[in-house]
């Protein structure tokens, strides 16, 4: 695509053909949602919004998701294998031709586009007989989709253009950025709907009330630092985010998944601590399915023993970031020289890693995971994009508010719920660094923690510079029989000092050029 002209048109035109999943009823083509006479029952409203938790996710799950989440944020690279894109979020050089950030734009804007249709499509054409409590919470699940990838696009970029209606597109391709304020209220309010109409249970993989509530949470968290650069957060939207994850993590009955490292298993798809989770299906062809197992460090854990892209890998900050008691989610996370893995690449007696590489989200072959249709392309892991752990720590972070340290009894809890199923020792007293240290821990290469410094970012942007600025990047080799890791004497390229505005990405060059309001200030929405 060469114009915002052109991206509108994709995602109002776009056809994603889908496949079957044991979880989700089989699921149509999206031209076949967008006919007028689809929505005519129950079933087929389900088979629409089950659509939506695959394909439209394919360019950011598979070009931003980590580059942005992780390399960006200092965790790792796959150095010279994406060239100089990658370089450039290594770096903290990006330029606004970025294809990696290009992609993470579109690919947004292509969540965004399919919920739309879905929205509009069930409002325009679902008949009476079909219950309100039906059609409603078959919207709020699209709401839920749409709301997520807003939150996504206003904690990358900003201010940026609101889409209700495709359609409307046509006759006026060219619109303005919202205001930031703005996008985060449509993005409350898409979640709200979707907590007060979501389901409280529902079958596996789709999202339910509590999935809305765990992200409203999320929300309001973010919302709370929101210009608030004086160093302080603002409390109405910090007691709304203790509300939403207090209420998950009391009301719920939901519970953390007894052993971390199987979160990451495709065995354990969709445990109940996945409060969203995308749903890959295969076969599938590329960019509309899970293609990070070809991040994996050797053929002989890919289908059919052949491919493997370039690996990611640690650096050395990261591997610094855990202690030896935490040997659980770091083994569950990054592979460090002479690790064994017997589940990958289990017929040939297993893997023994050779170097460092991340772990997560390298399930072995076709055999370890019993998935004859699995291929390059397609990876059946169902990785999550909220997990109920996310919340807990949120809820410990939304109890500590402005306060320097707390010794509040469900933060503590809740916080060491997490760190007690890591087989860590629990603490006694928390502050917002040790929080901060948790998530970047429990969340590693899951996308999450950019996200984290961005929110930072907003009400402390000189800590939060500075912590960008004291990483050390380099990657490292280790020796198992010593235990020690040891740098290398350079970095892949000249990290290039943060600033406020590293925070904020650019909106594309081309996007730029053929919408020359998008460079106008951001307008009210409401």
């Amino acid at each position: 695509m060469k114009s915002t002209n052109k991206l509108i048109t994709l995602i109002l035109l776009l056809v994603v053909i889908v496949g079957c999943s044991e979880d989700f009823l089989d699921r149509p083509s999206q031209s076949q949602i967008s006919a007028n006479n689809f929505y005519k029952t129950t079933s087929d409203m389900r088979l629409a919004t089950a659509s939506l938790y695959s394909a439209a996710w394919g360019q950011w799950n598979n070009g931003a998701m980590l580059n942005l989440g992780d390399v960006l944020s200092g965790n790792g690279t796959t150095g010279q294998y994406q060239g100089a894109d990658q370089i450039q979020l290594y770096a903290h050089s990006l330029s606004a031709s970025n294809s990696i950030v290009r992609s993470a734009w579109v690919g947004m804007y292509n969540v965004i586009g399919q919920s739309n249709n879905t929205i509009l499509g069930i409002e325009q054409y679902a008949p009476a007989t079909i219950s309100e409590i039906d059609k409603k919470a078959a919207i709020a699940e699209a709401r839920f989709i749409r709301g997520v990838a807003y939150f996504y696009l206003a904690i990358h970029w900003g201010a940026v253009p609101i889409v209700e209606d495709n359609s409307k597109l046509i006759d006026n391709p060219l619109i303005y950025r919202a205001i930031i304020s703005d996008v985060y209220k449509f993005v409350t309010n898409d979640l709200t709907y979707a907590a007060e109409n979501l389901p409280v249970m529902d079958e596996k993989g789709r999202v339910t009330k509590w999935s809305a509530q765990g992200m409203l949470a999320k929300v309001y968290l973010t919302m709370a630092c929101l210009q608030q650069t004086g160093g302080s957060r603002k409390q109405e939207y910090l007691d709304k985010a203790k509300l939403y994850a207090g209420s998950v993590c009391k009301n719920s009955g939901l519970i953390l998944h007894p052993s971390y490292y199987d979160l990451f298993r495709v065995q354990f798809n969709d445990v109940p601590e996945d409060l969203f989770a995308l749903q890959w299906t295969a076969p599938a062809e590329y960019n509309l399915g899970n293609i990070l197992n070809n991040l994996a460090p050797s053929a002989d854990l890919m289908p059919q023993k052949t491919g493997a892209w370039s690996s990611m890998h640690p650096t050395y900050e990261f591997y610094l970031a855990y202690t030896a008691q935490d040997s659980i989610r770091r083994k569950a996370t990054m592979m460090l020289t002479g690790d064994k893995y017997p589940e990958l690449n289990a017929a040939g007696g297993g893997y023994k890693a050779t170097g460092t590489y991340m772990k997560k989200h390298i399930i072995g072959n076709d055999k370890d995971n019993s998935s004859p249709l699995m291929s390059w392309s397609a990876s059946p892991e169902h990785n999550a994009i909220l997990r109920l752990a996310d919340v807990y720590l949120i809820y410990a972070e939304a109890i500590l508010g402005n306060s320097n340290s707390t010794t509040d009894a469900d933060a503590l809890l809740y916080f060491n719920k997490v760190r007690e199923r890591a087989g860590i020792n629990p603490v006694t007293s928390l502050n917002y660094v040790a929080i901060l240290n948790e998530r970047h821990i429990e969340l590693g290469y899951e996308g999450q923690y950019w996200m984290d410094l961005v929110r930072l970012s907003y009400w402390n942007p000189v800590k939060a510079i500075n912590l960008l600025n004291a990483q050390d990047r380099r990657l490292f080799t280790y020796d198992p029989i010593l235990k020690e890791a040891t740098p290398d004497e350079t970095t892949i390229a000249s990290v290039i000092p943060a600033t406020v505005s590293s925070f904020t990405l650019q909106i594309p060059a081309t996007e730029m050029t053929a919408n020359p309001k998008l460079a106008k200030p951001p307008v009210p929405y409401y």
